[in-house]
């Protein structure tokens, strides 16, 4: 993503820039990460600036919902009065006095009321008295009850809309629903994939720790790392040769799942940013074909330089639009990966702001989408060949449903039982044989795919 931002090139305070960040996303579909990355690499901020200033970003916005349950109980009037820049100081200072031990709060107090009389002069006395009305009533602020009010509780003490708590509290047993919740709310060990061709899992393993770089193997997936520190990744010993790629141990298992064999022809529908598709010509030992296809034409040449990075030679990306008429015409593969495009709820650890932007009818949405893309590509595989239909999400409305609907539909696919493909992972699957992740449970991104198989023409 391109991200144009008329930010003020005098910009060099963590608190100013993260202000600034919080004002381009609300109410917008742009990304925090992008955003960060947008600001990071303008050079301003330089040392611990630099981490204070994500920390704020994703701080702020992961908590919302907390941060804004106390402020409610600080100011006088109700939060939706307030204008925008003046409630986004109170959740940027409140945040520093809530969560970050090493601002000492006089200093955060300090500094939202030194930027509210820059940004908006008129409010930095609010600023000032609720931040220190915070410090004086720091023990004396609430919560629901837990026992007596659980929906309000995971709202106010899990930072969730109301929406997603009623959704998870149908989905999972309370316990599991607050677990989820509390991992919900926690940052992600970044997790890299190893390039087997090159190299080994304990190979890289021991490289990165003669760099200093502490890391683990991931518990299921073969070829995963996770760092146990924040690192800037392309500064990752190995990273230019292409040792591995960024991929989240959930995702890893897609690939496994579909489990493509050396000189298939195999198609990515939806293969952006590439993850997918370089895993799956791994698995083939970089033997026969991948087509990895996706509808952006500047997400393509992501996938291009990470092939490229890697050194693979089977992977043909290209710029299809899978709902076309036309898409793929005339060809037959043996195995087909939809991920699909989703509304991302299995990895709102990783974006917290997927949170607040998201709405109960964009799963409608995202699942018709998801169902027309699943008719379409259907047809392009051979009989006998296996589809993986594959979304980061953890909603059942795009998941078993758009699966049992195709199946009424498709009589000529049939189910095959993941635990019994992969059976040292049967752990990760569903009674009815889809696999299904959990960051409270496996401490991955939320994930769920099911292997289908065309069992006649």
């Amino acid at each position: 993503m391109v991200v144009h931002m008329d930010i003020p090139h005098t910009l060099t305070s963590p608190r100013h820039a993260a202000y600034t960040v919080l004002t381009r996303l609300s109410g917008s579909q742009l990304h925090a990460d992008d955003l960060i990355d947008h600001e990071l690499s303008r050079g301003l901020l330089t040392g611990p600036d630099r981490g204070l200033f994500s920390e704020l970003v994703f701080g702020v916005v992961r908590h919302q919902a907390t941060l804004d349950h106390y402020l409610a109980q600080l100011v006088d009037q109700p939060l939706p009065r307030l204008q925008l820049p003046v409630l986004l100081l109170l959740r940027l200072g409140l945040y520093q006095l809530r969560y970050l031990d090493r601002v000492p709060p006089h200093a955060a107090v300090h500094e939202s009321v030194e930027l509210a009389k820059q940004l908006c002069p008129k409010a930095s006395g609010l600023v000032n008295g609720v931040l220190r009305g915070a410090l004086r009533r720091k023990d004396s602020l609430t919560l629901p009850d837990q026992a007596s009010d659980l929906p309000g509780w995971l709202m106010a003490a899990c930072s969730l809309p109301a929406w997603l708590v009623e959704q998870w509290l149908q989905q999972l047993p309370p316990d599991q629903a607050v677990a989820l919740a509390v991992a919900s709310l926690q940052a992600p060990l970044l997790t890299l994939r190893v390039t087997t061709l090159k190299t080994s899992r304990q190979e890289l393993l021991t490289l990165f720790a003669e760099h200093g770089v502490a890391a683990e193997p991931c518990r299921y997936a073969p070829e995963g790392i996770r760092l146990l520190e924040r690192r800037f990744v392309p500064e990752l010993p190995g990273f230019a040769e292409g040792l591995f790629v960024v991929q989240d141990e959930a995702s890893q298992l897609v690939a496994h799942l579909l489990a493509p064999q050396p000189g298939e022809q195999v198609l990515d529908v939806c293969a952006a940013p590439g993850g997918k598709s370089t895993h799956l010509a791994q698995l083939m030992n970089d033997q026969g074909l991948v087509v990895a296809s996706d509808v952006n034409q500047r997400k393509v040449r992501k996938v291009e330089q990470t092939v490229r990075r890697l050194g693979l030679s089977c992977i043909q990306p290209e710029v299809g639009d899978g709902l076309a008429p036309d898409y793929q015409q005339g060809q037959q593969f043996d195995r087909i990966l939809l991920d699909a495009p989703c509304s991302g709820l299995g990895v709102i650890r990783r974006n917290p702001e997927a949170k607040w932007r998201l709405q109960p009818a964009d799963f409608d949405r995202c699942a018709d989408r998801q169902r027309r893309l699943l008719q379409q590509v259907a047809p392009l595989l051979r009989p006998g060949g296996i589809l993986v239909y594959a979304t980061c999400s953890t909603a059942l409305q795009e998941d078993e449903t758009v699966i049992e609907d195709f199946l009424s539909r498709h009589p000529e696919f049939v189910v095959e039982n993941g635990a019994q493909v992969l059976p040292d992972w049967t752990e990760l699957f569903t009674p009815a044989g889809h696999l299904r992740t959990w960051p409270h449970r496996q401490g991955c991104d939320g994930f769920f795919a099911a292997r289908l198989k065309r069992i006649v023409a």
